[in-house]
């Protein structure tokens, strides 16, 4: 009987020291993990994100790319973030789902970055979704389709204006003028495109309510994402007469539509585009210059280089001394790029530490307002910036300045627009 007692005794020894020897190293794993969000670590905290290098977007990658990197050296030189510098891991993308999925299970599974930003466009609900089964936040600035924030992700948002939304400014100026001088006719074309159609589709009915004629809808005039000839368009337009034109579109296909506008000699007395004339140096070069440019309308979602937001006079010296150029040159793509990170900083200041859970919180909460280039963000509950507000920007001599709403406006809009040179 003793023999027996002793054995059961060394057994639950055995136990015991097992379990001791397993409750040590969950310990030390835990002050391990506290001890990686001390202000005493010095490792580099990793942000990885993809950008398009390849595919319909590969015009907005580096922009983008650039926007992030240039946030990142300013961050490093003023001493980093929590105290610990910043490291990017910026990978490769082909404006597709598919490719961004795959780009951000490599970032979080085999890189094992710290900290996540979204992809350029609607490829952050495709990032996103791959974030949420570890339980990172995306904080996105260019994708901002209405689709986007109706797919139940809890996880992103989005710094920047919903797109459809966008044009709403181009409608009210429009309506604003005397009855007098107002168009009295309207075209809508653009991409067949979640980001693109609903702001010409919002913008249409607020038009057509105000008393202007559509004389081609959106529905006649609008032509697959993956369309390369405008020719067909750009004609449909030229027949149409309209006196506004209003063109859901990204950089290739607005260059295009300006050509073809200029070659035909037609001469609306207003246009916007959704996307393009934002694009600087990269939109007006290949058009002929900003004499050409000029009196084209374009919205945005709140930034301009003559505002005083949140530290936009050191990111355009910034942005001039590392990429060259001027203020005029900045991609939107940039802005809103730079502006993801602000949040993400301020985020994490307000966490305490490199703590992706505490991080989403901070995100969510109701009280808390975070301050970009761009104006202030305050997210919704389905990742919406709630306090965002619609500008309108149009080229003037050579510059890309906003116009409309008139509190903001650095000049006034000019109307109708010039002939093309």
């Amino acid at each position: 009987m003793l023999v027996r007692s002793t054995g059961v005794i060394n057994k639950i020894f055995s136990v015991v020291t097992v379990a001791t020897f397993i409750l040590a190293a969950l310990a030390a794993c835990s002050q391990q993990s506290s001890n990686n969000n001390s202000q005493n670590n010095t490792s580099p905290i990793v942000i990885g994100a993809s950008t398009p290098t390849s595919g319909d977007f590969s015009a907005d990658g580096l922009p983008t790319r650039q926007g992030y990197e240039l946030w990142a050296d300013t961050i490093n030189k003023q001493g980093g973030l929590l105290g610990r510098q910043v490291k990017l891991d910026l990978v490769s993308d082909n404006s597709s789902d598919a490719s961004v999925t795959t780009a951000y299970r490599k970032l979080i599974n085999d890189d094992h970055v710290d900290l996540l930003v979204a992809p350029f466009g609607d490829q952050a609900v495709a990032a996103a979704r791959v974030a949420s089964r570890s339980g990172y936040p995306i904080i996105d600035g260019s994708g901002t389709s209405a689709v986007d924030f109706t797919q139940g992700l809890t996880n992103m948002f989005s710094v920047s204006l919903s797109a459809k939304d966008y044009m709403k400014s181009f409608a009210e100026y429009i309506l604003s003028i005397p009855t007098s001088l107002r168009p009295k006719t309207a075209a809508y074309l653009g991409a067949d495109d979640i980001f693109y159609g609903p702001q010409v589709q919002e913008a249409e009915q607020l038009l057509e309510a105000g008393g202007v004629t559509t004389v081609l809808p959106f529905s006649q005039g609008e032509y697959q994402d993956e369309t390369t000839d405008y020719t067909p368009y750009v004609q449909k337009a030229v027949a149409a007469h309209a006196d506004i034109v209003l063109m859901g579109t990204g950089t290739p296909d607005a260059i295009a539509f300006v050509k073809g506008f200029k070659q035909q000699h037609y001469n609306p007395k207003a246009m916007i585009f959704a996307s393009g004339p934002d694009q600087g140096s990269q939109f007006t070069q290949p058009i002929g210059g900003t004499n050409v440019a000029e009196g084209l309308f374009v919205p945005n979602g709140g930034w301009d280089p003559s505002f005083n937001t949140y530290h936009n006079s050191q990111f355009q010296k910034d942005y001039v001394a590392q990429f060259g150029g001027t203020a005029a040159d900045i991609s939107s793509d940039t802005v809103q790029a730079y502006s993801v990170m602000q949040v993400l900083q301020q985020a994490v200041i307000k966490a305490g530490k490199i703590d992706n859970a505490a991080i989403m919180q901070v995100l969510h909460s109701a009280n808390t307002t975070f301050n970009t280039l761009q104006g202030p963000v305050k997210f919704l509950p389905d990742g919406e910036n709630g306090v965002s507000v619609a500008y309108l920007f149009q080229w003037q001599k050579g510059n890309l300045i906003a116009v409309y709403p008139e509190n903001n406006a650095v000049a006034n809009p000019e109307y109708p627009k010039a002939v093309w040179p």
